[in-house]
């Protein structure tokens, strides 16, 4: 059996009880982190997880509340004795940035770092970006303000899947990536550019056909039934907000 653990659900601005929208894929000895705005460690620690058992770094694009936590985490689990390859996926975009990011602290110097592995993503529908025998991840390109991908995780053990469309528009490739899968966790921002508002969140998850419907990165001052109602309708079943810490089973 899979989770899936929301360590953050705000949209570009955290809340009180809640942080920049990132996740956790775990299944197997595979635990997979997508998205990096802060420092995940406490909240790592907090639910039990050791930040040393990281396999993966996926990182959907480069917004400061999706990556400007990456070099902390990179530094953290040197410090903390990291000596595995840690492998990170984005597009050429993510990774190109990130790489000249880390340069600037001169980490090429640092003594004794541990292998990362970076791996480019093609701007391709449904790229292959983990696999293995508990779990496999795939990616495609959504429609955002600058290069984005949406992603698809199936845990193998139980045959189920669950999609996160990242900050997005409604497009064609969220409902392909979200297809009869079990759970979508979808943006509701807002209806803008690059932006969801919860009523189009609701008529993707109604085209894709999935089980259960949950909204994400969205504004936390909002109140909770303003968002789910407005989603629900579009949906036709009912509608709830992923909050911090939640973990769906899978």
């Amino acid at each position: 059996m899979g989770k899936i653990i929301v360590l953050g659900s705000a949209n570009a601005v955290a809340g009180l009880e809640q942080e920049n929208t990132h996740l956790l894929f775990t299944a197997g000895e595979r635990v997979v982190l997508v998205d990096c705005g802060s420092s995940p460690i406490p909240r790592l620690r907090r639910l039990g997880v050791d930040p040393l058992r990281l396999t993966d770094l996926i990182l959907t694009h480069f917004h400061p509340d999706h990556v400007a936590g990456a070099p902390l985490l990179l530094m953290d689990l040197w410090l903390l004795g990291r000596r595995e390859p840690l492998h990170v996926y984005g597009l050429a975009d993510v990774t190109d940035r990130l790489q000249a990011m880390m340069d600037l602290y001169n980490w090429k110097r640092w003594p004794d770092f541990y292998p990362v592995v970076f791996h480019v993503l093609p701007a391709e529908e449904m790229t292959p970006v983990v696999a293995d025998a508990a779990l496999s991840v795939w990616a495609s390109p959504v429609r955002h303000l600058i290069p984005t991908v949406g992603l698809r995780v199936l845990f193998h053990a139980s045959g189920k899947a669950a999609a996160y469309s990242c900050d997005t528009e409604p497009c064609p490739a969220v409902v392909g990536l979200a297809s009869g899968a079990q759970l979508l966790l979808h943006e509701s921002a807002g209806q803008q550019t690059g932006h969801s508002s919860p009523a189009q969140a609701g008529e993707t998850a109604r085209q894709a056909g999935v089980e259960a419907l949950y909204l994400i990165h969205y504004d936390t001052t909002l109140e909770e039934a303003e968002l789910t109602a407005a989603a629900a309708e579009t949906f036709g079943k009912p509608v709830q907000l992923a909050k911090d810490f939640m973990e769906f089973e899978l």
